[in-house]
């Protein structure tokens, strides 16, 4: 749990990337790629502004858990690790690739439970994490439309 913890994010930010050399509908994954990491960049900053008002101390500074890792410097609501990786999962979800995001699904799942499991994180932070994912990909989805100027552009670099 503790290399899924610090590595699993990291894994699926390189699937998402490789994903942009799919031969199956190219121009649709490449979309959904660029969605995905909007997604995942809006989410964290969202969770920064957060930060700013909600100050709730982790789980293992509360001696509700021990924790397995280095303690972390901020504050545990909402979960980083929750949002980016629920960020890509629902940009996916958004784009109607079902066999991509029930994979994808499935590692998010371990990596949120693996910020539990180590003691990082209550429940509730990682829901708020993939709360603020769904708002963010929601707002990607909304602003960031497909076969528009900039994603045809953006879609048919490399």
């Amino acid at each position: 749990m503790i290399i899924i913890s610090q590595i699993g994010v990291p894994l699926m930010v390189i699937a998402v990337a490789l994903q942009w050399w799919s031969r199956a509908d190219r121009s649709h994954v490449r979309h959904a790629c660029l969605s995905a990491g909007l997604s995942f960049l809006l989410g964290l900053a969202i969770n920064q502004g957060i930060l700013l008002f909600v100050h709730r101390i982790r789980p293992y500074d509360a001696g509700v858990t021990h924790l397995l890792i280095a303690p972390s410097a901020d504050w545990s609501f909402p979960s980083d690790h929750a949002t980016a990786s629920t960020a890509i999962v629902a940009a996916f979800a958004m784009q109607a690739l079902p066999r991509r995001t029930l994979a994808l699904f499935a590692v998010a799942f371990v990596i949120c439970w693996s910020r539990i499991f180590i003691g990082t994180h209550y429940v509730s932070d990682v829901i708020g994490g993939a709360a603020t994912a769904a708002i963010a990909a929601l707002a990607v989805r909304l602003a960031y439309k497909e076969n528009s100027r900039l994603d045809a552009f953006a879609t048919r670099l490399l």
